[in-house]
């Protein structure tokens, strides 16, 4: 089962919830999202547990715990939306224009 964990406090590592959600039960992989751009937490991760009775309790007694003076916010992944690709266009909906040509 994949856990979604929100509200993480921008300090906390992979390492503490590992050590948190141990507690638990065995835990196979921990992912902290991370930003591209910046390479800071961007507050979430996901946690993967094979053992569904495990991580059902994991998820009971983390869900609105403190860590790292932030309270959890645990509960089971949600499949990943499909989202449209973003194509071509401006702001106003036309198509993009090439400016290429410019005068010297």
């Amino acid at each position: 089962m994949k856990l979604y964990v929100g509200n993480l406090a921008f300090e906390t590592t992979e390492n503490d919830l590992q050590d948190l959600f141990e507690q638990h039960g065995t835990v196979n992989e921990v992912h902290l999202m991370m930003d591209k751009m910046t390479g800071k937490s961007r507050g979430f991760a996901f946690i993967t547990m094979n053992d569904d009775t495990q991580a059902k309790a994991a998820m009971s007694a983390t869900n609105g715990k403190e860590l790292n003076g932030r309270a959890l916010n645990v509960n089971e992944a949600r499949p990943r939306e499909e989202r449209p690709r973003g194509g071509g266009g401006d702001s106003r909906g036309g198509p993009k224009r090439s400016f290429s040509g410019f005068r010297r």
